[in-house]
């Protein structure tokens, strides 16, 4: 047997007083231990995952492979390449290793570029780091090679853009290409695929997979259909210690701990997933949040829908928000981003926005927050045409509308406390009493399953999840009428998610608010909404009730999103990829004359 590419024994990582509220080991000292007596093996040509929730341990243990951790962070156990010990070399010996030997694909690519910079510059600045002997025009034959391997549809166009020039999967593949311009022997992949849509997402899974064809791949994934796609074997870790090993095929046939049975479980699949399910069966509680005051509960109407039309009770007279051929253009740009849409929400329901990234989903629910400039159309709001109302009207009726964004951490202002954060929309509004503010705060945690008792904590203090629900709850803080939830749950891991979508299916089954919730996540989508509408390059190709259309969907772009979608089974993923990838060849063959 040859020895591994990647040999991690016995790792053992343990935050020092510094780190943020440490807690008394077993020891006795004032430490965190993040990850503890972690064992595994990679080969070349082999895709390892290392799945767990948030806080597992995941991250830390692939940042220890090339000493990326901060320095109250320390090491102990044994990481050898080819035998070499790598935890006894020197930062000088080290430098030499990473990005050239092991090279490290971060989680977020837009955060991983430097803004102020082209692609082409970082690229190329890169490639001459590990290959000094070339000159600049070499080194930029080699940037188009390599931007062209990772499948850039214009590698030179893209040589000369900035990251905010880019779709957040053309970051990733720019990230990739830097990742690769030194060659290296494993490549470690942070949450490659975090916050992508699926078509792109499918892309890029493909392209690791060549990749990993002759190189070792570390992934750390949350994503358990990115684990049946891509994986040989897999390492469970949960609070810092691994679980289980198996292959990929036994770990999702015959599990053996009983953490991995409920991550398995946690998985939501387009089409099959029940709304009112939750982690362990049973049903979805309905009872009102505690500490909420119950006759400040408004209660609308049951709206449902049935196939492509909705009936609603006699109390319901006209939707929550109505677009009516809406369309948004931004400035520079060749055409328009949402192009004649309409829609409506009506009181009570849930309406899912999906689409590739691109399709104009953000820049309507941006519209409607009067963040996105409309050429034409209307948004009407509570009954009131937003464009021909007066500002102090507009205003008044914005003030109906909360708002949950993508990133948990950079919605939070860091400087201030969770509670500062959730009171500011009090503020904002001129609503300020301090101990009404006070009270509030402390119902608003309550209601979002956070101990009060945190108001004087910071984000960095909190878990990505955790972070979600102050969010929610600073959203909530108005009682809004109408809640836009722009892509909650992307970044955060399937028990974490499945935790977020039943605390905003109890709260909407308490207060019956309006919805429009932005994902490319149709398992999401299926879980939560009760209309969908699809979009594809800034107009609507289809919508209607969302089993239909995720259970028989009529066009093409909706089907082709469905099969997309990586599902947690390896042998029906290795099925749906072979179909992908006949398909994809009777498209490049020429039509017969």
């Amino acid at each position: 047997m040859t020895e591994p590419a990647l040999r991690v024994r016995n790792l053992r990582v343990t935050f020092g007083a510094e780190a943020a509220r440490p807690v008394p080991t077993a020891e006795g000292n004032s430490a965190v231990v993040a990850v503890r007596d972690v064992s595994f093996s990679v080969r070349r040509g082999e895709v390892l995952a290392i799945v767990g929730e948030s806080g597992s341990g995941k991250s830390v243990t692939a940042l220890s492979v090339l000493n990326l951790l901060p320095t109250t962070a320390t090491r102990a156990g044994s990481i050898t390449h080819d035998g070499r010990e790598l935890t006894s070399l020197t930062p000088e010996q080290l430098s030499g290793i990473r990005g050239g030997t092991i090279a490290m694909v971060f989680q977020d690519a837009t955060a991983a570029l430097d803004p102020v910079f082209t692609a082409g510059s970082q690229l190329i600045e890169t490639i001459r780091v590990h290959h000094p002997s070339l000159n600049k025009a070499e080194a930029q034959a080699r940037a188009l090679k390599l931007l062209a391997d990772v499948e850039l549809q214009d590698p030179e166009l893209t040589l000369t853009q900035y990251p905010h020039q880019l779709s957040g999967g053309q970051c990733q593949r720019v990230v990739i290409a830097i990742a690769l311009a030194g060659e290296p022997e494993i490549l470690i992949a942070d949450e490659p695929t975090t916050a992508l849509d699926v078509t792109v997402q499918r892309e890029i899974l493909e392209l690791l997979r060549r990749i990993s064809v002759t190189t070792a791949v570390l992934l750390i994934t949350h994503d358990m259909g990115v684990v049946a796609d891509l994986a040989d074997r897999v390492v469970v870790m949960r609070h810092g210690e691994v679980v289980e090993t198996a292959s990929v095929e036994d770990l999702f046939a015959r599990p053996q701990a009983d953490y991995t049975r409920t991550l398995l479980a946690a998985v939501l699949t387009p089409g099959t997933s029940a709304k009112d399910l939750r982690l362990d069966g049973a049903s979805a509680v309905s009872s009102a949040p505690v500490g909420i005051d119950r006759t400040a509960l408004h209660s609308i109407a049951a709206v449902r829908s049935a196939d492509d039309s909705q009936t609603t009770t006699a109390s319901v007279t006209s939707p929550t928000l109505a677009l009516r051929d809406l369309t948004v253009r931004y400035h520079g740009t060749p055409g328009p981003s949402v192009n004649a849409v309409s829609l409506s929400i009506l009181p009570g329901s849930i309406v899912g926005l999906v689409g590739e990234s691109g399709s104009g989903k953000t820049s309507i629910g941006k519209a409607v927050l009067g963040l996105s400039p409309v050429s034409e159309g209307r948004i009407v709001l509570g009954g009131v045409d937003l464009n021909a109302a007066r500002h102090r009207e507009r205003r008044r009726l914005r003030q109906q509308i909360g708002v949950v964004f993508q990133s948990p951490s950079g919605s939070l202002d860091p400087r201030r406390t969770i509670g500062s954060s959730i009171a500011e929309p009090f503020s904002a509004t001129g609503r300020r009493n301090r101990a009404e503010e006070s009270r509030r705060v402390a119902e608003l945690l309550d209601l979002v399953r956070l101990p009060a008792s945190w108001h004087s904590r910071f984000p960095h203090e909190l878990s990505g999840g955790q972070k979600q629900r102050v969010a929610i709850a600073r959203a909530l803080a108005l009682r809004p009428e109408l809640l836009i939830a722009d892509e909650p749950t992307s970044a955060l891991d399937v028990s974490v998610q499945a935790e977020i979508l039943d605390l905003l299916s109890a709260l909407h089954s308490e207060w019956s608010f309006s919805c429009l919730f932005i994902s490319h996540d149709l398992a999401v989508i299926d879980r939560l909404c009760d209309r969908v509408v699809v979009l594809r390059d800034g107009a609507i190709v289809e919508q209607g009730a969302t089993e239909r259309i995720l259970s028989a969907p009529q066009h093409e772009y909706t089907k082709a999103l469905l099969a997309s979608a990586p599902v947690a089974d390896p042998a029906a993923q290795r099925a749906r990829r072979a179909e992908h990838n006949r398909s994809d060849k009777r498209e490049l063959q020429p039509t017969p004359a």
